[in-house]
């Protein structure tokens, strides 16, 4: 998300920090006299984004800065950024995806479930959010493979994600999708190539466009857990269950 090298003018992009040290509390209470300095920066850098968290990290002598979902990283004269994960090699975590997901998640929350078209079995064990393209060759893929996800206890939460953009023959399609009576067929329809009849109204599909691209989905089908985490794209039934199995695990 904040690749934007162009608009990072005299900034250091460095590499990722993988040292964890002990944080003071001494750090901690320099946090309100440093926030505005960082916001101040970054606003120059990035005009159109919003720092929504200046904080201290692990690593004395940085603040961790949340811009939207994405994190980075700046000394605390705001000369130096760094964009990066941020690994714990103690406890083998990644803290900097950890807050990815904790973002992710609050944004995937926001949405209603009625804004969303549900495929689940009658008592699932695991959830995921799918951000999905009707004319994407690896979502047809994956939804032909419904009943058999279903089956195997995930619930599939399909939102919107045209990624031609907005006004796109895509876009269009989908919103016809969403405005269908019954949504869950007039998207099999369409995924299978079937044409579905044109529609309008208030629909979902371009806030959950947006959505998408502020919590850095950049293909489809885009997958993401209940606590946030992304998993790598399509994935045949078996080793979806299997990853969500491993992901509960870890909690």
């Amino acid at each position: 998300m904040i690749s934007k090298s162009t608009a990072m003018g005299g900034a250091m992009i460095l590499g990722a920090v993988t040292l964890i040290l002990p944080m003071s509390s001494a750090w901690a209470d320099e946090t309100p006299a440093v926030e505005p300095r960082l916001k101040a920066v970054l606003k120059g850098l990035l005009p159109d984004q919003e720092v929504t968290r200046v904080s201290p990290a692990p690593v004395p002598g940085l603040y961790e800065i949340q811009v939207g979902t994405e994190v980075l990283y700046m000394t605390t004269d705001g000369r130096y950024l760094i964009q990066g994960d941020m690994l714990d090699l103690t406890e083998r975590r990644n803290l900097t995806e950890q807050k990815r997901s904790t973002a992710r998640v609050q944004r995937l929350n926001e949405v209603p479930l009625a804004d969303m078209i549900e495929f689940a079995p009658p008592s699932p064990k695991h959830v995921v959010y799918v951000f999905t393209d009707t004319q994407c060759g690896y979502c047809r893929r994956l939804h032909r493979e419904m009943a058999e996800i279903n089956r195997r206890g995930i619930a599939v939460r399909y939102l919107a994600f045209p990624r031609a953009g907005v006004g796109s023959p895509a876009f269009e399609q989908m919103e016809s999708v969403w405005c269908a009576a019954d949504r869950r067929q007039a998207l099999t329809d369409a995924k299978l190539g079937k044409p579905v009849p044109s529609k309008t109204c208030a629909s979902p599909v371009a806030r959950e466009f947006a959505l998408g691209e502020a919590i850095g989905v950049r293909g489809t089908p885009a997958i993401y857990t209940t606590d946030g985490r992304a998993l790598p794209g399509y994935m045949p039934p078996d080793d979806l269950l299997a990853a969500l199995q491993e992901r509960a695990q870890q909690r």
